[in-house]
């Protein structure tokens, strides 16, 4: 077997690659950002890689890779299931495999209290593939954070260029992947491969805030397409009145323009989530579900406060479509959440946790996204 370097250019979806005591690990967001926020929330969520995969071309018939995988464990809730590991040959899924052990982090979803114990690196082996020259893809768990300690194969690896338009998209937990099986399941990911594009998927786990360095990273990462979900994290957070989210949003847009004047940009507003439409947030544990071993969301706002400014679903959808409209922008597009999932979707793939999609879901949201960005005048089609 040949030790083959983990280097940035067999690296597709990360931002930046830093170097532990144990190995490499991917970042979606870039050191200098990193730095600007003490949030353990963005901090776990972003070096989660999804979308982030190994591409490289080899006539290997045996790839090991060495990883160590962060687990989480929640108190008082069922085990979630191991990370996947996507493995691609020629564009179709010749395999997927997991990884046992590693770290463990226990969250106390009432105190917010953590322990963690470390773990060992373990060895992922991929066997019985075609000895002929072929383009693989090692897809990382979308969910779990991944050091990658070494890769090893019985023949060379070299990197492949892309030579595809790239689509950045940045969103919530449902573009991260919450709810998604495996890494080419979440929606970003599988609409990313409908519509022939690579993706760099910055969505973040209840962390789409608006912030300022997540506007720069934006603005500062070449792609040819740029797509935002916004709205629905900080109605769960509470972050923000309607007199400050107008202002957010034209200052997140304005920095983007600056570093992509003309890239088609396409803001997308909520899917359907009947517990924050007509409910501000913010966003808490169903303690009642908790106490069953279940995990699910209710809205803890008071309606009786949307006079003064707080916010709801249907309220970001409105301000959100007056936004694009009065920037007056012909690359500037919107798309209404709904019609990638509404009413009729909800009474028959209702969410499971009453705010995040189940995987059949994630495929609907990605059928429904391709063929209003990407296809006929789509603002993504050319």
């Amino acid at each position: 077997m040949i030790t083959i370097p983990i280097t940035a250019e067999l690296l597709r979806g990360a931002l930046d690659l830093e170097q532990t005591g144990r190995g490499l690990l991917p970042h979606r967001l870039p050191a200098w950002a990193r730095a600007q926020y003490d949030d353990g929330q963005l901090e776990m969520v972003e070096s989660q890689p999804s979308g982030v995969r190994l591409v490289f071309s080899t006539a290997a018939t045996t790839i090991e890779l060495d990883t160590l995988p962060t687990k989480r464990d929640y108190t008082g809730a069922p085990p979630r299931p191991d990370g996947v590991y996507d493995v691609l040959v020629d564009g179709r899924l010749f395999a997927q495999l997991t990884a046992t052990g590693g770290d463990v982090i226990t969250i106390d979803l009432m105190s917010g209290a953590t322990d963690t114990k470390p773990g060992t690196a373990q060895t992922l082996r991929i066997t019985g593939l075609p000895g002929v020259p072929k383009p693989v893809e090692i897809w990382l768990p979308h969910d779990e954070t991944t050091e990658l300690v070494a890769l090893r194969s019985d023949a060379p690896i070299a990197p492949i260029p892309s030579g595809r338009r790239v689509w950045l998209h940045h969103g919530s937990s449902i573009s991260h992947g919450s709810n998604a099986t495996h890494p080419t399941g979440t929606w970003p990911a599988l609409a990313a491969t409908q519509a022939g594009v690579d993706l760099i998927n910055l969505g973040f786990g209840g962390s789409a805030l608006l912030q300022p360095f997540i506007a720069r990273t934006i603005r500062d990462t070449p792609a040819d397409l740029i797509s935002l979900k916004l709205g629905i994290n900080v109605v769960n957070a509470d972050g923000l009145r309607l007199r400050t989210f107008t202002p957010a949003v034209h200052g997140f847009l304005d920095t983007i323009r600056d570093g992509h004047p003309h890239t088609p940009l396409l803001v997308i507003s909520p899917i359907l989530c009947p517990i924050h439409e007509a409910t501000p947030g913010p966003t808490g544990w169903d303690l009642s579900a908790l106490a069953d071993g279940e995990l699910r969301f209710v809205a803890a706002g008071n309606p009786e406060e949307i006079p003064a400014g707080k916010l709801t679903l249907s309220i970001i959808r409105a301000e959100l479509d007056r936004i694009i409209q009065r920037r007056a922008d012909p690359n500037l597009h919107y798309l209404d959440g709904r019609s990638l999932y509404g009413d009729a979707d909800n009474a028959a793939h209702p969410l499971p946790d009453d705010l995040h999609p189940d995987a059949d879901t994630h495929a609907l949201l990605a059928d429904r996204f391709t063929s209003l960005a990407f296809e006929s005048k789509g603002p993504f089609s050319g």
